[in-house]
């Protein structure tokens, strides 16, 4: 494994991170406590030490289990970097059929509350980093909220903070912004071979204001792991199952044009959509989506296998800025 500092701070995190969310929301398939709880101790052993949750995913769960993994108590507490997002009222507002996002709540008296439940789910006293969940415009704007993490700071509950961007692909002009004029130490944003923009206009407000970047969804939704084909289905309770079957079909037509990243085999597809990543210096750290002991063995070990050569930097964006010749493809058969 290696490490990578967030920004400015003296948090030093590993290439490879994982997402709590994966093992936490029943969202990726069936969850099992006892399970989850193994797959974060066996990534620990692997040299990850970066463990990135939230206070909404289920509603608590995915903190409690870092707790329940051991991750606050002794010295294994100095040696992970523990990071967590709020600023959904998930305790007032219960989440309703066809509603994706709870009410948001910004104020002093819900933020220092929410941090506090945190910490006690934790079973910690302090957060490395602190995120505020989904921002949208209105919260970058609100000089209080980030005065109040600033205070955070002081009281030595947060050692570093910064905003997540989503929950979907996108949020350009209030990631720009958190960057540039609250100067926070870390952007959590969704950018993967298959979907670039805007995590490249990102990366360049990141290389001007010297933010580290944190990267989810690094195999688009398990399309870059590799082990998808046409025939592929998924549970009733996996959020993919939503997807229409075009994402799937046109998902594999473009990975067929990626054969280049492995025909080495000096690494697999899964580990080339890390190291791809992991090829902007501002990226701190990755977070794919670890489900199995499998996926630990392949992710934990990407950092060590080949670095992506500029040729094949280069290959990937012109077949990008090209959507991978799939509507040449299409304009031919019409």
């Amino acid at each position: 494994m290696r490490y990578r500092m967030l920004g400015d701070t003296s948090v030093r995190v590993s290439e490879v991170g994982f997402g709590v969310w994966t093992v936490s929301t029943g969202w990726w398939g069936e969850v099992v406590d006892e399970r989850s709880v193994r797959l974060l101790r066996l990534a620990r052993e692997r040299g990850i030490n970066y463990f990135d949750t939230a206070d909404t995913y289920g509603s608590g769960k995915g903190e409690t289990l870092l707790a329940d993994a051991g991750f606050a108590s002794g010295h294994v507490r100095d040696e992970v970097v523990i990071s967590t997002k709020i600023g959904y009222d998930f305790y007032n507002h219960t989440a309703r059929r066809g509603q994706q996002e709870r009410p948001q709540d910004w104020s002093e008296d819900f933020i220092r509350f929410a941090l506090e439940q945190s910490l006690k789910r934790l079973d910690t006293d302090y957060i490395d980093f602190l995120q505020l969940h989904n921002t949208k415009m209105d919260a970058i704007d609100n000089d209080a909220l980030f005065g109040l993490m600033e205070q955070f700071k002081d009281e030595g509950k947060v050692r570093a903070y910064g905003v997540a961007l989503g929950p979907k692909i996108g949020w350009l002009e209030e990631g720009v912004k958190a960057m540039r004029e609250r100067r926070v130490d870390g952007v959590q944003m969704i950018h993967n071979i298959l979907e670039q923009d805007p995590g490249r206009s990102l990366i360049e407000a990141a290389r001007d204001t010297n933010t580290s970047l944190l990267v989810r969804v690094p195999h688009s939704s398990g399309m870059l792991e590799g082990n998808y084909d046409e025939n592929t289905t998924f549970a009733q309770n996996d959020h993919r199952r939503h997807r229409p079957k075009e994402w799937l079909t046109e998902g594999l037509k473009k990975i067929e044009q990626l054969s280049f990243l492995t025909e080495s085999g000096e690494r697999t597809l899964g580990q080339a959509a890390l190291k791809f990543i992991l090829a902007a210096p501002e990226v701190a750290s990755t977070l794919p989506n670890i489900y199995d002991e499998k996926h630990i063995d392949e992710f934990a070990s990407a950092p060590e296998t080949p670095d992506l050569t500029v040729e094949e930097l280069a290959r990937i964006e012109e077949l990008y800025d090209h959507g991978f010749g799939l509507e040449e493809q299409s304009a031919v058969r019409k």
